[in-house]
């Protein structure tokens, strides 16, 4: 289930346009995640999707949040180490979002055999460096080498964790999906068929259509 259809996220409450638990995507993007999960999964892993297409009417209640910044009810889960006047400044939060033209997907991995998420090192949507895919190693080499100056407090993340997120990384690179600098979750279809295209339709499953 999106974590956007939930409380459980950066606001603290449902955000607009999520009418039902379901992620969507294009048909390009969708078919090339199906090879990513064909891949992990013969690794033992599955793919747990966090939210995928966005309605421009959702981003546009990111900005009216993060536009109040008296509204910090759930800085210490997200973005403890930040002012939340600089959430702007720092494009944490933008007035357009890459994942609004339908072909980007925020994720992680679910261990088969544990039956619970893989240790990433950190929460989803957590605002600061620690999300970083270059925090604490090379995303090129996947090497780790325990960097953690770039956080402000000290925080690091564990070699393992480090690789956990590699893995996934490695499968979405394979499969024709690019990484965004400052969000080890987020991916987005090379090629696109709708680039900045700013869709606004609600997020309902199609079989209710």
């Amino acid at each position: 289930m999106p974590r956007i259809f939930g409380t459980y996220n950066f606001v603290g409450e449902r955000i607009d346009g999520y009418l039902e638990p379901t992620a969507l995507l294009t048909n390009e993007a969708a078919q090339a995640l199906k090879a990513v999960s064909d891949e992990l999964i013969a690794k033992g892993y599955r793919l747990k999707i966090y939210d995928a297409y966005r309605p421009q009417r959702a981003v546009d209640h990111f900005v009216r949040w993060a536009e109040d910044v008296s509204d910090v009810k759930m800085k210490p889960y997200f973005y403890p180490d930040l002012d939340k006047s600089v959430l702007f400044e720092q494009e944490y939060i933008m007035a357009k979002s890459g994942h609004t033209p339908g072909s980007t997907v925020d994720l992680t991995l679910f261990d088969m055999a544990t039956e619970k998420e893989v240790d990433m090192g950190g929460t989803f949507d957590w605002f600061g460096p620690e999300s970083h895919p270059d925090f604490c190693g090379n995303p090129e080499t996947g090497q780790y080498n325990g960097d953690n100056s770039k956080s402000p407090t000290g925080r690091s993340i564990t070699e393992e964790q480090f690789q956990n997120r590699m893995i996934l990384r490695r499968a979405m690179l394979n499969h024709g999906f690019k990484p965004l600098d400052s969000e080890r979750w987020h991916f987005t279809l090379k090629n696109e068929p709708y680039t900045d295209t700013y869709f606004d339709y609600p997020v309902v499953s199609l079989e209710a259509n």
